[in-house]
């Protein structure tokens, strides 16, 4: 066995700052210059263990080694994630709640949804024919929002649709934010915690009566290991964990709407109609460009890996956007290639755009199957049914931004 100071350590009394100017890079860029797949740093003035690759995903993934429990900063706990969230259970706890989303996500629900999904893009096209150009991220965020809160069931007022827009994009915007943007952030999720878990009373009480195979009416009725009703802050937690991811989509359509753009003879395969191939192009948006960078989990007891000693409650990071762009897993992988998923018969360790790992047992995300048929929906539109010009703008985006969004937000006009 090689002793833990043997592995790769990044010099310093913290890298913090680092990883906030780097970005998606900055795991990736010292696996690159260590050649090593696991380094240990220091964040948040902390010992860290970084890691990337298939491998790391498999024993970062192993419940029997890692845990989530007090592994989110308490800033992502404010903004993206929440209190007491699936996210942050480990163990039966953790199964139990993991069951209670995997239950909204049947063949029928999944069919309710895409149904959903082209009827507010229908309504969108016919908006936003009466409009000279539009700002394309912000919009689809909208619809996202109309679409996320009637498959779960939430009741909304027209007037209140924009307000709660903003305010889920607010909590996965500011994720990676400090100052202002943080705190817009916080008090975001506080006020939409505050109305959902007022709505969830209202439903306990039989005042609001939400169709039964949505989320609000059973996570309202859900009850943990012990048989207790979720308390309704819990409870509330858990309803935007549907509503808040299905609005994060947004970004992946943005780059939808990019790829398009910068690859227009992926668009011409794409009118063909062949569901194949609009499956492929999807994963490999979802491969190619960011979304979140790493996930975070803490060492549940010691353990060797790799000859390295591994020691127990250790912060680690796997590094999301860096396995996905591994050359061991893939080739030529700063290429958008949508053919690279043709014969791919899939891992669950190295494709992770949204997390690896088990769905019933794991931490992968439960949403990955909502993302994956609310992007062929959009999609469809995009190529297939209606037209539209992408004005000269700014279409770069950063890798240091996280989350990142092209910075002109794409914009198109003469929509038809």
């Amino acid at each position: 066995m090689i002793n833990k100071q043997n592995m790769p350590r990044e010099e310093g009394l913290d890298h913090s700052l680092s990883l906030m100017r780097e970005g998606y890079m900055y795991i990736l860029n010292r696996r690159r210059s260590f050649h090593s797949d696991v380094f240990e740093t220091r964040l948040l003035g902390k010992k860290a263990i970084c890691m990337g690759g298939k491998e790391a995903a498999k024993v970062f993934y192993d419940t029997e080694k890692f845990q989530r429990k007090g592994a989110a900063p308490n800033r992502a706990i404010q903004t993206l994630f929440g209190q007491n969230g699936v996210q942050a259970l480990d163990g039966q706890a953790h199964q139990h709640r993991k069951e209670m989303f995997m239950s909204i996500m049947s063949p029928d629900e999944l069919s309710r949804l895409s149904s959903l999904t082209k009827k507010q893009w229908e309504v969108a096209i016919a908006n936003w024919e009466q409009m000279d150009e539009l700002i394309f991220y912000e919009e689809t965020k909208e619809i996202l929002c109309r679409i996320a809160c009637e498959w779960a069931g939430v009741p909304m007022k027209e007037d209140e649709m924009k307000n709660l827009t903003k305010n889920l994009g607010a909590m996965f915007e500011s994720a990676g934010a400090v100052g202002p943007s943080h705190w817009l952030g916080r008090n975001a999720r506080n006020d939409v915690e505050k109305w959902m878990g007022e709505l969830i009373e209202k439903v306990r009480q039989g005042t609001v009566k939400p169709p039964e195979n949505t989320a609000l009416h059973r996570f309202s009725w859900h009850r943990d290991l012990d048989g207790n009703l979720l308390d309704s802050a819990t409870a509330a937690v858990e309803v935007i964990n549907i509503l808040r991811p299905i609005v994060a989509i947004a970004i992946f359509i943005n780059f939808v709407a990019l790829a398009l753009h910068h690859y227009p003879e992926e668009r011409e395969k794409l009118q063909s109609g062949d569901a194949k191939y609009a499956q492929m192009f999807i994963q490999e948006v979802r491969r190619f460009y960011p979304f979140f960078p790493f996930v975070i989990a803490r060492v549940k007891t010691d353990f060797s890996w790799n000859g390295y000693q591994i020691e127990e409650d250790t912060l680690t990071l796997l590094d999301l956007y860096g396995t996905n762009h591994d050359p061991e897993i893939w080739d030529n992988p700063d290429v958008f290639n949508p053919a690279r998923f043709a014969n791919w018969e899939g891992s669950p360790f190295s494709f992770i755009p949204q997390g690896g790992g088990d769905y019933m047992m794991g931490h992968r995300c439960a949403g990955e199957w909502v993302t994956i048929e609310i992007m062929k929906v959009c999609l469809d539109f995009l190529v297939n049914q209606m037209d539209y010009e992408v004005p000269a703008q700014d279409l770069s985006y950063s890798l240091v931004s996280m989350p990142s969004i092209p910075h002109s937000q794409v914009v198109i006009k003469n929509v038809r």
